[in-house]
């Protein structure tokens, strides 16, 4: 690894890599395992389900005509590209935010990669309280969200130059 690299948020190479790992992993398994739309109950709050995402967070545009799929992609690569030359930028002691940008561009490839093989994205976490659902998500998604929960605990608690 070169030595910037080291010195800079790009230490976090390798989670991004781990996630987006553990991300298609997961995927897969659903995909080879579960037959769309069926439910495995895990706990009594939890399912596992197989859902195809065409759209956005909570399937946001997924009624549309394909357009959605090509618009996301290219907004979701936009923000890779720009949260790792950030990561280059940044020193390594902004831990929060280096660690918060890695998991958000881990969770955003994983998803680009689910919607140029697929045309959709793999979603199958369900949680629930009665009859109440989250609507499905994947670890891609996990990962964006604690993310962007570490950005925030930085803008808050990181350490600030006075």
């Amino acid at each position: 690894m070169p030595k910037q690299w080291q010195q800079s948020g790009l230490r976090w190479w390798w989670l991004i890599l781990l996630m987006i790992f553990a991300d298609q992993a997961t995927k897969w398994l659903v995909l080879q395992n579960m037959p769309l739309f069926s439910r495995i109950n895990v706990l009594p709050f939890f399912d596992l389900v197989y859902v195809r995402n065409y759209g956005a967070a909570f399937s946001f545009l997924s009624d549309q005509g394909g357009w959605q799929r090509w618009f996301f992609t290219t907004i979701a690569i936009v923000i890779s590209v720009v949260l790792i030359v950030m990561l280059r930028r940044q020193p390594k002691s902004m831990k929060a935010a280096n660690l918060g940008f890695s998991l958000i561009v881990a969770g955003a490839i994983g998803n680009v990669i689910d919607r140029i093989s697929y045309g959709y994205v793999v979603d199958f976490l369900d949680f629930y309280v009665g009859s109440y659902h989250w609507p499905a998500f994947n670890v891609a998604d996990s990962c964006i969200v604690i993310g962007a929960g570490f950005i925030i605990f930085d803008g808050f608690f990181g350490h600030r130059a006075d």
